[in-house]
């Protein structure tokens, strides 16, 4: 390794030690995870008392099971189970499905009377990469449903029978209703223990609040005057929300942008299970604020109005086949997670929640001011900074000119170009100031051609560059503050939803990969089509890599592996990008375009002449040492004498 490659990788360390540092909690912070690891204790220990306790209401419950099952089952007339069964809930186990619409600006809504639940969701301005509506989960993919005992039963609201209770104005319509602009509608799904009767005091209520122009929606679970119907030890109801998910878009590899589970901590931290793995689960102990089941581009997303005690969450590639559907590959992966609600008895009880049905869009979810757009992989530190405060800002300000979205790239890249412009010329003047040293440097390689004599040249390198007044870490540190952009731009155009089915050129859609040419096979690692702008992006990458390593001098033929791995990269990034988002293979293609028209133009602007007559004055002024320099000095003297000895 030349003394480049050593300045960049000490940089890099400095940058990663500092880092390291820098996120070092403070004694406070430290404090308070110790308080947060006191409380989960507690909470965990009055949950296993809890579970303790219902499970042995459980016991008993299943002794009574065991004892019906060893007697014939008593039926009504209709066949329905009779009070032995479900109890005080039996009246409310019979009844007719019914699907109520509720169709606003954004969504169509179904909920069903059996559970009172929300059955099936469609988003209404978005379409699946197939043309099909867009399904988020029907009722049959999914469900929502509260447990509790009760007389020694378990008691499942996905079982009973709810009927709808108008607390606004009564639509016209009740099994279809239309909402548009600021219109709202605020109704309840009703179970009563005894059935579906009139005037009676005690009931579940599932209220459901629309609005016509959000995604967002409230949802309250009230339990009133349920003392009699509801096991008196029972302090934890539990809620379990499932859902297959339905697959929307063509491309399915999309590192650190795939479909899983997303919750967030009360104390705002946002953390996921596994994207890529078959299964992941996680119990969580401490309170949570939310929890989604998160697909690239859309996002169902439960919400507590306090928190959730505590969660346990599931997420599984074997999604079951629901009448072939897995088969022809419209359902994409399950998601799980069980909830316990406290339940203290009392005349009314009331769990207030949100639900967030709706697209992973920056902007929409950043105003509801709960970390929801976490769930848009931006990156981390610098790179999310970079996403959010710069590159999304201008992305969205073009795009109120109404241009196609290819054109915006290209005016991104075209702004950080000119951005990184400075950066860029005092990259290539340092290159220019290394090529007039080149015929130096070339010379005491040939002054010192034994390995052994290698201190010997370094130092002799290290003089000359000193005298000549040349830096040769200033081309080094240019390139790793460009790093963080290039990377960010890896991660803002795979999540951008602006993108998708957004057309240009030959790109049909320029979220997902385009395709010129279907293999009749599949290559590992590659995929079984072939993308154009891949191509064309690996290709100028190549030029490029040429370009520069002529540009700068000596140093590549002093380090001939770096010089091959230099070339090997391009070619990864063909198989790593071929199933990618086509705009970052089109933004990694304008960017090296306009790198090309960098080049040429400073080159030009550029006198190499001037530069060498400014290097032969500099030799000629007398150089002081630098204390690193010193040290290295009395380093070799050291091991000059040791070897003498």
């Amino acid at each position: 390794m030349d003394r480049n490659t050593i300045i960049g990788l000490l940089l890099i360390f400095v940058i990663l030690i500092g880092y390291s540092i820098w996120q070092q909690p403070s004694p406070e912070e430290i404090r308070r995870q110790q308080e947060i690891r006191d409380s989960i204790a507690r909470v965990e220990q009055q949950r296993a008392k809890a579970i303790e306790e219902q499970e042995k209401e459980q016991a008993r419950d299943e002794n009574t099971a065991e004892q019906q099952e060893s007697e014939p089952q008593q039926q009504d007339e209709q066949g329905q189970p009779d009070e032995s069964v479900l109890g005080p809930f039996t009246a409310a186990s019979r009844g007719e499905d019914k699907d109520y619409t509720i169709i606003t600006d954004k969504m169509e809504v179904k909920v069903s009377s059996k559970g009172g639940r929300i059955s099936k969701v469609r988003l209404r301005n978005y379409q699946t990469y197939d043309s099909l509506p867009l399904v988020l989960f029907t009722k049959d993919s999914s469900r929502f449903n509260f447990a509790f005992f009760s007389n020694n039963r378990t008691i499942n609201t996905k079982d009973l029978y709810f009927k709808p209770v108008w607390l606004t104005e009564e639509p016209y319509n009740k099994k279809r209703i239309e909402l548009t602009g600021s219109d709202s509608l605020s109704f309840a799904m009703r179970m009563y223990p005894g059935g579906q009767g009139e005037g009676k005091d005690s009931y579940i209520d599932f209220v459901y609040t629309f609005y016509g122009d959000q995604y967002m929606l409230d949802f309250d679970v009230e339990f009133i005057n349920m003392n009699d119907y509801i096991a008196n030890n029972v302090s934890y109801l539990n809620l379990d929300w499932y859902a297959e998910l339905k697959r929307h878009d063509k491309s399915l590899r999309n590192v650190g942008n795939g479909a899983t589970v997303y919750y967030r901590f009360a104390d705002e931290d946002v953390e996921n299970l596994s994207e890529t793995d078959d299964r992941d689960e996680e119990t969580i102990s401490t309170k949570l604020k939310w929890v989604a089941f998160k697909q690239r581009f859309f996002s169902s997303v439960l919400i507590a109005d306090n928190a959730f005690d505590n969660a346990e969450l599931l997420t599984v590639d074997e999604t079951p086949d629901v009448e072939g559907e897995k088969e022809k590959g419209h359902y994409l992966r399950t998601m799980r997670a069980q909830f316990g609600i406290p339940y203290t008895p009392s005349e009314k009880l009331e769990v207030p929640m949100k639900f967030y049905f709706g697209p992973n869009k920056y902007n929409i979810l950043k105003k509801h001011d709960i970390g929801l757009e976490e769930l848009i992989p931006l990156g981390w530190g610098i790179l999310s900074w970079i996403n959010r405060f710069a590159v999304i800002p201008v992305f969205n300000f073009l795009e109120g000119f109404n241009i196609n979205y290819g054109i915006i790239i290209l005016i991104l890249t075209i702004l950080l170009k000119l951005v990184l412009f400075p950066i860029a010329y005092k990259t290539y003047k340092s290159q220019a100031k290394m090529r007039v040293l080149k015929p130096e440097i070339d010379e005491l390689s040939k002054k010192f051609p034994k390995k052994e004599d290698a201190m010997k040249k370094q130092q002799a390198t290290m003089s000359l560059y000193k005298k000549a007044g040349v830096n040769p870490a200033a081309g080094c540190v240019p390139m790793l503050l460009q790093l963080p952009i290039l990377i960010a731009m890896f991660r803002f155009f795979p999540a951008s939803i602006e993108l998708r089915q957004q057309s240009f050129l030959w790109a049909t859609d320029l979220s997902s990969y385009d395709s010129i040419l279907s293999l009749p096979f599949s290559i590992p690692f590659y995929g079984d089509h072939v993308s154009l702008f891949t191509l064309l992006m690996t290709a100028s990458t190549i030029l490029y890599t040429k370009m520069n390593s002529e540009m700068m001098g000596s140093s590549n033929q002093q380090m001939p592996g770096m010089k091959t791995m230099m070339y090997i990269m391009p070619v990864m990034l063909l198989f790593f990008l071929n199933n990618y988002a086509s705009a970052l293979s089109y933004y990694y293609l304008l960017a090296n375009l306009i790198t090309f028209g960098q080049m040429f133009l400073i080159k030009r602007s550029i006198d190499e002449d001037k530069i060498r007559k400014q290097i032969a004055q500099n030799k000629k002024k007398p150089v002081k040492k630098s204390k690193w320099q010193q040290r290295m000095e009395k380093m070799a003297r050291e091991q000059k004498n040791a070897r003498k000895r």
